[in-house]
């Protein structure tokens, strides 16, 4: 049976289409649809049916990311929904946290909370951090809560109540009563969403699944009925932030899972990419129009982060509203294709804003009037105007360069290469100091990673990026532009549980343990049993582990197995040496404290290790001019396509291979090749960081 996958973008929304048997992929990149997601993603399952010659019964599985929860988040578009706690904490969400993300900026923005105070309703109980119950829940403040939520107008309801997590019965009975009383609005406990503790974080975590889980759950039906339409008749999975695959049942109830879905499955291919060409550790680099996504994998294995954060103040840490479920661990900036170019005090700056896939860039032709990164590197003849995604769409490069000359070179008083240059360099400098952060400041050496560049534009600035921060190796895999989409087909079904339980393991809590375990593995078997036909469970644990006193925690593996009486032993083991590994340092003398207990199933699933990418580009071979600094401005180079680079061997640069769905800009003393299986390397001059 062929498999589908479909990553929807701010830009372009991603298709690719894969025939396990021969190995065939077809890939498709059109134009997203921002008025109505889903329509592009059909138009594309026609598309791709078409360009392979298949019937929708064919298909075995659908595959699909989406931004759909992300942007309702961002863009304030989701549920009108209202909240229930306990007496007394009403201003959680409105408190949020003390720290400051920027020290010295007196009138710092902070992250605005989904939902007005007026919407927040109290009840009277109280459940101490033990779990024991203080105060009983008080039956009539339920149902007056209950009925100042209906008043209000409410579309969905989100419950957090103060320790929820160490005994959740006091939610679930609000949760029996307001389906008694309002079957029609859905509701979202903290202790299914996130039953972990740090009140702040748990609250806001089941308010943005209820902001937007109507916007979901109407977006995945209506995909599912048009499927069905077209003579699907086999499951969907929708992609997670934390890698794995769910089925929609699953998506519409837990829609805060698939907030960060798309980057997550491009993580998953660059690991993969990383693992075909022997590099363990991979910085991935995923630029598409309206974003640039980093992330890492260490050993061969995806980061994964305990938190992440969404609608960020200027991409600040800190700024943005916390997310309390396991993610691929990404930093997302605004620097991507469409990012408009303005002046600020005499100076370029790019991003956040972009002008996204409508109007777009100005060479698209549609009505952009601002200049956008992808404007400059037309200018700076990075791209060919009549080869863009393939040659179905033709750009303007006048209007760029007019866009460039008028708002940024006239003003400065450059030329429009000189003006060009300006706006892809500051680019390139927003992304270096993510690239930073992820690597450097995260404990990671430059000099021992790849860097595995995709997206529609990441191959064009990946060098530059490898030359700043000393990374001597850029892979950019085969379909690059849809790199995010060929992620979607490696990744496996999954259900990550969570629960908070603070524990000494100086002492003996094996069996508690053990128990705490046992009570996971009873969730995940209930969520596991709304995925459909599981043909095996993998079972592994991991957790996030502390010296005792400290503030924070750090990922730790734990051991698998049966959980025996010096389980705990191993645990604290198993975290001085990940600290280490983290760090630099270890006190074995220490004690050690484990805060949060995850239980990872993944379903097994096929090998898919077959992959040949249909129309397999034709030996194009050409000349350009193109913007290199280092040989004194514009230079005429080699253009070359991946089949007429692979029959030429390696090549020096500066040179530009042009795929249908991406550029790759190779720089002067740098050497391009492409391996066996068809991926461009970029091996940085030695001496050039």
């Amino acid at each position: 049976m062929l498999r589908l996958a479909f990553d929807i973008g701010g830009t372009f929304t991603d298709c690719v289409l894969h025939d396990p048997a021969t190995g065939v992929v077809h890939a498709l990149k059109l134009p997203t649809t921002p008025a109505d997601p889903a329509e592009g993603v059909l138009k594309g399952l026609d598309a791709l049916l078409l360009q392979a010659n298949a019937t929708p019964g064919m298909i075995g599985a659908v595959l699909h990311a989406t931004t759909i929860a992300t942007n309702a988040v961002i863009e304030r578009k989701g549920a009108a929904t209202a909240l229930i706690t306990t007496r007394g904490f009403r201003d959680v969400l409105i408190i949020g946290r003390q720290k400051r993300y920027e020290i010295y900026d007196l009138f710092v923005d902070k992250a605005e909370p989904l939902i007005r105070r007026r919407h927040i309703h109290e009840v009277d109980e109280r459940i101490g951090a033990d779990g024991q119950v203080i105060d009983p829940l008080d039956a009539a403040s339920v149902d007056r809560a209950i009925d100042a939520v209906l008043k209000g107008g409410a579309k969905s309801v989100a419950v957090a109540l103060l320790h929820s997590y160490a005994n959740p019965a006091h939610e679930q009975a609000i949760a029996r009563r307001w389906a008694e009383r309002a079957l029609h609005i859905p509701v979202s406990i903290s202790s299914d969403i996130s039953p972990k503790y740090r009140e702040y974080e748990r609250t806001n975590t089941a308010v943005v699944n209820a902001y937007v889980r109507p916007v979901v759950d109407r977006y995945l039906a209506r995909l599912q009925g048009s499927l069905k339409e077209r003579g699907f008749r086999h499951e969907l999975f929708i992609m997670q932030s934390n890698g794995g695959l769910v089925s929609p049942i699953l998506a519409r109830r837990y829609p805060v899972r698939i907030l960060e879905s798309g980057p997550a499955a491009g993580v998953l291919m660059a690991s993969m990419i990383g693992a075909s060409v022997g590099a363990e550790h991979v910085i991935t680099f995923d630029m598409g129009g309206t974003t640039a996504k980093l992330g890492a994998v260490d050993g061969g294995v995806p980061a994964i982060a305990p938190s992440f954060e969404i609608d960020s103040v200027k991409y600040k840490k800190g700024s943005g509203l916390p997310i309390s479920t396991p993610a691929i661990e990404l930093l997302e900036i605004g620097a991507g294709g469409g990012s408009i170019a303005s002046l600020e005090m005499g100076l370029i700056t790019v991003g956040p804003e972009s002008a996204g896939a409508d109007p777009g860039p100005i060479c698209y032709g549609r009505g952009g009037r601002r200049p956008t990164v992808t404007d400059a590197n037309v200018v700076l003849g990075y791209i060919d105007p009549g080869y863009f995604n393939g040659g179905t769409m033709s750009l303007d490069a006048a209007a760029a360069a007019a866009g460039i000359a008028a708002h940024i070179g006239a003003p400065l008083g450059l030329a429009t290469g000189d003006a060009a240059w300006g706006v892809h360099l500051v680019a390139n400098s927003n992304m270096e100091h993510a690239m930073r952060l992820v690597s450097v400041e995260r404990g990671r050496d430059p000099r021992h990673y790849a860097i595995v560049a995709f997206g529609g534009a990441g191959p064009l600035h990946a060098a530059r990026l490898a030359r700043a921060i000393g990374v001597p190796k850029v892979i950019v895999p085969v379909a690059a532009g849809v790199g995010s989409a060929v992620g979607l087909l490696r990744a496996a079904p999954r259900i990550d549980v969570t629960a908070t339980r603070v524990l000494r393991l100086d002492s003996d809590v094996s069996p508690v343990i053990r128990d705490l375990y046992a009570r996971l593995e009873a969730r995940a078997g209930e969520e596991l049993s709304l995925l459909g036909d599981a043909p095996g469970v993998i079972w592994t644990r991991y957790g996030y582990m502390r010296y005792a006193g400290q503030g924070f925690e750090i990922h730790v593996d734990l051991p698998g197995g049966p959980i025996g009486d010096d389980f705990a032993a191993r645990a604290a083991q198993a975290f001085r040496d990940a600290y280490a590994r983290k760090h630099g340092h270890r006190d074995d003398g220490a004690a050690v404290e484990a805060v949060d207990w995850v239980l990872v199933a993944t379903l097994r699933r096929g090998s898919d290790e077959r992959w040949r990418f249909a129309a397999a580009d034709r030996k194009r071979r050409s000349r350009r001019s193109a913007w290199f600094p280092e040989a004194g401005g514009y230079t005429d180079v080699p253009v070359l396509s991946r089949a007429a680079l692979a029959a030429a061997g390696a090549l020096a640069g500066p040179a530009i291979v042009e795929d249908a769905d991406s550029s790759v800009v190779v720089l002067p003393g740098d050497t391009v090749s492409v391996d066996p299986n068809g991926h461009v390397i970029i091996a940085i001059a030695t001496g050039s960081h």
